[in-house]
């Protein structure tokens, strides 16, 4: 099953296909900016029953190099099949196409990136015929973006700096970044970024920041993720509120019925974050002869 986060890792290039040319100086190269750019079939299926599908193909045409396609790939994981595959979608596509054609791979942690990089060749050692050396986009390489108004100069390449840096720790920083640099641009250019960024994340733990940061400094969008997030907000609102409101019952009876509630009982009593354990306290609290006795059996 496709993730997310591979999803937002090639998709973001069909969004901005001017990105690859930004992209491009992290990566030793240098492509200028396309003049023109269009988005072609991905399916590179033949006649065989064999499906052969790249990710991302992108024609790019710039004033200085003429036309070339850029198939876009992302990479979870290593795959020893992998290289085999890229090769026949580069070899196949240059046919097709009768066009130059580079290979882009994008990768969100440093071992894939390393595995992504290296040469392969597909005949004997003495005879290479055909070596793959694709570009590599990776936490190794990607701009760690921590100034606001960086982000804002370029609000693709924040969030897709935030996409590869997803496993690492500066991810934080880039994604108050990008949060701050949103603030006062137009819904409709925030949107897709905002979009992007939470699906690149997919479940590792930046993806909590990133909604809190969503909710809380981009409050004012109607995507489907910030109302996704927003909504899931106020549920875990409603259920702390449910759960402070047990606390304070259980107190409430215990000093009603004259026990004495030391600091002891109380503090354990709020600082407990389960409703079922406040439920089961309450019932005790209406017939216990100390305060303490509420907690009998934990």
């Amino acid at each position: 099953m496709v993730s997310s986060s591979h999803e937002a890792m090639h998709r973001i290039f069909q969004h901005d296909p001017g990105l690859f040319s930004r992209v491009s100086r992290f990566l030793g190269v240098d492509v200028p900016t396309p003049v023109k750019a269009s988005i072609l079939p991905t399916d590179l299926t033949e006649a065989n029953p064999v499906e052969r599908r790249v990710d991302t193909l992108l024609r790019l045409e710039t004033a200085e190099q003429g036309a070339f396609l850029l198939a876009v790939e992302a990479q979870g994981n290593r795959k020893p099949d992998k290289p085999a595959s890229w090769a026949y979608y580069v070899s196949y596509l240059w046919t097709k196409y009768r066009l130059p054609t580079a290979l882009l791979v994008v990768c969100q942690d440093h071992a894939t990136a390393r595995w992504a990089q290296q040469p392969v060749c597909s005949g004997p050692s003495q005879m290479p015929t055909l070596t793959l050396r694709p570009l590599v986009a990776g936490p190794h390489n990607m701009p760690v973006i921590k100034d606001p108004e960086e982000a804002r100069a370029d609000l693709v390449l924040a969030s897709l700096a935030a996409i590869t840096h997803a496993a690492d720790t500066a991810v934080n920083e880039i994604l108050k970044a990008l949060s701050t640099a949103l603030r006062d641009t137009p819904e409709d250019i925030a949107d897709p970024i905002v979009e992007f960024t939470a699906q690149g994340l997919g479940n590792r733990p930046a993806k909590h920041l990133w909604r809190n940061l969503v909710a809380v400094d981009l409050s004012f969008y109607k995507s489907y993720i910030s109302e996704e997030i927003r909504d899931e907000g106020r549920a875990q609102g409603l259920e702390r509120g449910h759960v402070q409101r047990g606390a304070e019952d259980v107190l409430l009876v215990l000093e009603q019925r004259g026990l004495k509630v030391s600091d002891e009982v109380r503090g354990r009593i709020t600082e407990c974050g389960d409703a079922e354990i406040l439920r089961a306290w309450l019932l005790r609290a209406v017939t216990v002869a100390e305060a303490e006795e509420v907690f009998e059996g934990e």
